[in-house]
């Protein structure tokens, strides 16, 4: 506990829950936390856009859950009586920028790792997709394999972008390194990106299942759900990106021909019901374009409640059971 250092609290916690930035009261059920930056690019402005999201997430949780006593219809249940007791939002992990970025993720990475050997669910907001990676360096302390479940426009799988190899076009190919780390599926991939042929067949080779939005709109997510082991751990991590951006505007990237919520938030559900989904992030928000009277971080918010609903309501036994 000694090596934990304080987190900074939010402007305002995520759904009014309780805040603690102190180690010595960080015991949780669920841990929510916001991670600001990754390793940046030196072509990339410092900070990010994306750093100003897990505050701006937060702001909005009156839009995407008004009363948690108040009954969902995505759910079929209302929040309050789904989540357990001990929920806590534990601030945000800020860098400036200066010094060595290798401290700032290993102090990330003891935070996770500090909840996942409570056996918590941990809830992350970025940040670009770079934060993705102190994340899952925590993952050996699930103490089970770990199915990354992967939604974005892009496929990730960069080994380096100008010596950097934290960063945002690097996680999934960082992810295919870790032990605990027993297969993905990657879906919402279209348009054109930072992967070239030889990513596209480093992921194949890893055995790393990839769906083409286009296919999910053609075919639907039964073939999505058929990767995924039925009662296995599962990492979720989402680019705001991978959405349709109709739904998800304000990302850096917006690419036409995204999945949509109405095909997305019964696929997670579904894997949360069956599966334990041990932590999940979203990123790549991008504040200053959400134009939309926030809808882009309401839809943050609905993706969040979708899968906490689902992994703790009365419906399904994944965590209750895994806490008594």
């Amino acid at each position: 506990m000694t090596s934990l250092q304080p987190t900074t609290a939010p402007a305002r916690p995520f759904l009014d829950w309780p805040v603690i930035t102190d180690p010595v009261g960080w015991n949780a059920d669920i841990a929510l936390l916001g991670i600001q930056h990754s390793e940046p690019y030196a072509h990339d402005p410092f900070p990010n856009d994306q750093s100003r999201a897990p505050d701006a997430i937060r702001a909005k949780s009156e839009s995407f859950c008004y009363n948690p006593a108040h009954w969902d219809f995505d759910t079929g249940s209302d929040l309050a009586s789904s989540l357990p007791p001990r929920h806590i939002d534990i601030g945000n992990v800020g860098w400036s920028g200066k010094g060595d970025y290798g401290n700032y993720a290993a102090a990330i990475t003891a935070r996770v790792r500090h909840f996942w050997r409570q056996g918590a669910q941990i809830v992350v907001l970025g940040g670009d997709h770079g934060v993705t990676i102190p994340v899952v360096d925590a993952l050996d302390a699930v103490g089970e394999p770990v199915h990354i479940l992967h939604i974005d426009a892009h496929l990730d799988w960069r080994e380096e972008v100008g010596g950097v190899r934290r960063g945002y076009s690097n996680p999934l190919q960082w992810a295919s390194k870790i032990k605990a780390v027993s297969g993905m599926t990657q879906i919402g991939l279209r348009a054109i990106g930072s992967a070239r042929r030889q990513e596209i067949e480093a992921a194949r080779s890893y055995g790393s299942h990839l769906f083409s939005a286009e296919q999910i709109h053609a075919d639907g997510m039964d073939a999505v759900l058929a990767t995924i082991p039925r009662g296995c751990a599962v990492y979720l991590t989402i680019d705001a990106d991978g959405l349709d951006p109709t739904e998800m505007p304000a990302v850096m990237a917006p690419t036409p021909g995204g999945i949509y919520f109405r095909q997305l938030a019964p696929l997670l559900r579904k894997v949360a019901r069956s599966n334990r989904i041990v932590g999940m992030d979203i990123v790549e928000v991008a504040p200053s374009f959400d134009f939309a009277n926030g809808l882009t971080c309401i839809m943050a918010g609905r993706l969040i409640l979708n899968v906490l609903s689902a992994s703790w309501n009365q419906g399904s036994t994944v965590w209750r059971s895994t806490r008594n």
